[in-house]
Protein backbone atom coordinates (compact mmCIF):
# COMPACT_ATOMS: atom_id res chain seq x y z
CA UNK A 1 0.00 0.00 0.00
CA UNK A 2 3.30 1.97 0.87
CA UNK A 3 4.23 1.40 -2.44
CA UNK A 4 1.09 2.54 -4.13
CA UNK A 5 1.19 5.61 -2.40
CA UNK A 6 4.85 6.39 -3.23
CA UNK A 7 4.24 5.50 -6.56
CA UNK A 8 1.27 7.63 -7.28
CA UNK A 9 3.26 10.56 -5.40
CA UNK A 10 5.93 9.84 -7.71
CA UNK A 11 3.80 10.20 -10.81
CA UNK A 12 4.50 6.81 -12.25
CA UNK A 13 1.21 5.49 -10.90
CA UNK A 14 -1.34 5.29 -13.68
CA UNK A 15 -5.02 4.26 -12.28
CA UNK A 16 -6.07 3.76 -16.04
CA UNK A 17 -3.20 1.11 -16.71
CA UNK A 18 -4.49 -0.38 -13.28
CA UNK A 19 -7.97 -0.78 -14.70
CA UNK A 20 -6.91 -2.01 -17.94
CA UNK A 21 -5.07 -4.61 -15.86
CA UNK A 22 -8.05 -5.82 -14.21
CA UNK A 23 -10.08 -6.04 -16.99
CA UNK A 24 -8.24 -8.06 -18.74
CA UNK A 25 -7.48 -10.22 -15.60
CA UNK A 26 -11.08 -10.66 -15.13
CA UNK A 27 -11.62 -11.64 -18.85
CA UNK A 28 -8.43 -13.98 -18.68
CA UNK A 29 -10.35 -15.76 -15.44
CA UNK A 30 -13.96 -15.98 -17.07
CA UNK A 31 -12.87 -16.81 -21.21
CA UNK A 32 -12.00 -13.53 -22.07
CA UNK A 33 -13.04 -12.10 -25.74
CA UNK A 34 -16.31 -10.56 -26.07
CA UNK A 35 -17.98 -11.32 -23.03
CA UNK A 36 -19.34 -8.55 -21.27
CA UNK A 37 -20.74 -7.02 -24.68
CA UNK A 38 -24.20 -7.27 -25.86
CA UNK A 39 -25.25 -7.54 -29.40
CA UNK A 40 -24.74 -4.32 -31.40
CA UNK A 41 -21.71 -3.27 -29.01
CA UNK A 42 -18.85 -3.01 -31.14
CA UNK A 43 -15.41 -4.81 -29.85
CA UNK A 44 -12.59 -1.81 -30.09
CA UNK A 45 -9.04 -1.75 -29.25
CA UNK A 46 -8.09 0.99 -27.36
CA UNK A 47 -4.35 2.28 -26.55
CA UNK A 48 -3.01 5.81 -25.54
CA UNK A 49 0.52 7.15 -24.36
CA UNK A 50 1.44 10.80 -23.78
CA UNK A 51 0.22 12.30 -27.08
CA UNK A 52 -2.89 10.57 -28.09
CA UNK A 53 -5.14 7.82 -28.02
CA UNK A 54 -6.15 5.51 -31.25
CA UNK A 55 -8.89 3.21 -31.40
CA UNK A 56 -9.78 0.57 -33.94
CA UNK A 57 -12.28 -1.70 -34.76
CA UNK A 58 -12.74 -4.17 -37.53
CA UNK A 59 -16.03 -3.56 -39.62
CA UNK A 60 -15.96 -5.63 -42.40
CA UNK A 61 -18.62 -4.60 -45.40
CA UNK A 62 -19.36 -1.41 -43.41
CA UNK A 63 -18.84 1.84 -45.56
CA UNK A 64 -17.88 5.12 -44.61
CA UNK A 65 -21.07 6.71 -44.93
CA UNK A 66 -22.74 4.57 -42.39
CA UNK A 67 -20.52 5.46 -40.25
CA UNK A 68 -21.03 8.34 -37.72
CA UNK A 69 -17.95 9.18 -35.31
CA UNK A 70 -18.40 11.91 -32.51
CA UNK A 71 -16.33 13.20 -29.80
CA UNK A 72 -17.90 14.85 -26.86
CA UNK A 73 -15.46 16.03 -24.13
CA UNK A 74 -13.35 12.75 -23.22
CA UNK A 75 -16.23 10.39 -24.54
CA UNK A 76 -15.67 8.82 -28.45
CA UNK A 77 -18.82 7.58 -29.62
CA UNK A 78 -18.67 5.30 -32.98
CA UNK A 79 -22.38 4.28 -34.06
CA UNK A 80 -23.15 2.74 -37.85
CA UNK A 81 -25.31 0.09 -39.54
CA UNK A 82 -23.86 -2.95 -41.55
CA UNK A 83 -26.31 -4.14 -44.35
CA UNK A 84 -27.81 -7.42 -43.91
CA UNK A 85 -26.88 -9.89 -46.94
CA UNK A 86 -29.02 -12.27 -48.19
CA UNK A 87 -28.54 -15.38 -50.47
CA UNK A 88 -29.62 -15.54 -53.44
CA UNK A 89 -32.54 -16.76 -55.02
CA UNK A 90 -32.81 -20.57 -53.29
CA UNK A 91 -30.32 -20.42 -51.41
CA UNK A 92 -30.39 -20.52 -47.70
CA UNK A 93 -27.60 -19.72 -45.15
CA UNK A 94 -25.77 -22.71 -43.92
CA UNK A 95 -24.10 -20.70 -41.08
CA UNK A 96 -24.50 -17.14 -40.02
CA UNK A 97 -22.27 -15.30 -37.55
CA UNK A 98 -22.01 -11.82 -38.47
CA UNK A 99 -24.25 -9.84 -36.93
CA UNK A 100 -26.25 -6.99 -39.45
CA UNK A 101 -27.96 -3.89 -38.14
CA UNK A 102 -27.06 -0.98 -35.89
CA UNK A 103 -24.45 -1.38 -33.93
CA UNK A 104 -22.61 1.33 -31.74
CA UNK A 105 -20.05 1.64 -28.65
CA UNK A 106 -18.76 4.39 -26.69
CA UNK A 107 -15.23 5.14 -25.19
CA UNK A 108 -14.56 7.52 -22.31
CA UNK A 109 -10.98 8.06 -22.99
CA UNK A 110 -8.71 8.95 -20.05
CA UNK A 111 -7.85 12.42 -21.05
CA UNK A 112 -9.22 15.56 -22.76
CA UNK A 113 -8.44 15.42 -26.72
CA UNK A 114 -8.19 17.98 -29.33
CA UNK A 115 -11.29 17.52 -30.92
CA UNK A 116 -10.63 19.41 -34.31
CA UNK A 117 -7.75 17.14 -34.52
CA UNK A 118 -9.41 13.95 -34.10
CA UNK A 119 -8.93 11.97 -37.47
CA UNK A 120 -10.12 8.67 -38.89
CA UNK A 121 -10.08 5.74 -41.81
CA UNK A 122 -10.91 3.29 -42.39
CA UNK A 123 -8.98 0.70 -44.49
CA UNK A 124 -9.40 -2.82 -45.47
CA UNK A 125 -12.53 -3.46 -43.15
CA UNK A 126 -10.61 -1.79 -39.80
CA UNK A 127 -11.49 1.59 -38.38
CA UNK A 128 -8.96 3.42 -37.43
CA UNK A 129 -9.68 6.87 -34.83
CA UNK A 130 -6.48 9.14 -33.76
CA UNK A 131 -7.02 10.94 -31.00
CA UNK A 132 -4.91 13.67 -30.18
CA UNK A 133 -4.19 14.67 -26.49
CA UNK A 134 -5.51 18.21 -25.69
CA UNK A 135 -2.23 20.73 -24.92
CA UNK A 136 -3.65 21.47 -21.68
CA UNK A 137 -4.17 17.85 -20.34
CA UNK A 138 -0.55 16.61 -21.73
CA UNK A 139 2.13 15.97 -18.91
CA UNK A 140 4.80 18.99 -19.07
CA UNK A 141 7.36 19.08 -17.06
CA UNK A 142 8.22 21.40 -14.15
CA UNK A 143 11.58 23.49 -14.39
CA UNK A 144 12.86 24.07 -10.81
CA UNK A 145 14.88 27.26 -10.19
CA UNK A 146 17.64 26.82 -7.46
CA UNK A 147 16.92 29.29 -4.46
Amino acid sequence: MVTRALEGFAGAWDPWRELEALESEVSRLFGGGRRGLSPGDLPVNVWADEDGATVTAELPGVETKDLDIQVVGRRLTIRGERATTEPGEGGRYHRREREAGRFGRAVVLPFAVESDQVAASLKDGVLTVTLPRARADRPRKIAIEAA
